[in-house]
């Protein structure tokens, strides 16, 4: 069994906070668009994608962090002074990035299990 914990954030202010208490560990991030009371986000790819990414999470490294990041609103994501867009450089949602590092997957690549596993995965 995978040792790995995994916290949720919303926003970029607690996204940030996270990453600096874990400094030093392997962070693994899926960006999403927010959900409703529901539990249904208003991004529909982000909705498709999350049964994939969580359907790898048995591959990530022992001891690793998956930080599940809600971006907002499609309001707050669509702006382009978003925090997100500027300081992270996502152009799109759903995002699943290796932090600290080049590897991600934006939108569609999301549906695919093996490129997650491959994020999950690779050094």
């Amino acid at each position: 069994m995978v040792q790995f914990e995994e916290v949720n954030v919303h926003g970029y202010e607690e996204f940030r906070k996270a990453v600096s208490e874990r400094d030093g560990k392997d962070i693994f991030v899926y960006f999403s668009g927010n959900k409703d009371d529901q539990g249904k986000s208003w991004c529909p790819d982000c909705v498709k994608a999350e049964p994939v990414v969580r359907g790898e999470l048995n591959h990530l490294p022992d001891g690793s962090v998956f930080i599940y990041c809600q971006v907002g609103e499609r309001s707050v994501w669509k702006d382009p002074n978003n925090e997100f867009r500027k300081a992270l450089k996502l152009t799109g949602v759903p995002t699943l990035m290796r932090y600290g590092t080049p590897q991600k997957l934006v939108e569609e690549e999301c549906f695919k299990a093996d490129l997650v596993r491959m994020v999950f995965t690779e050094d």
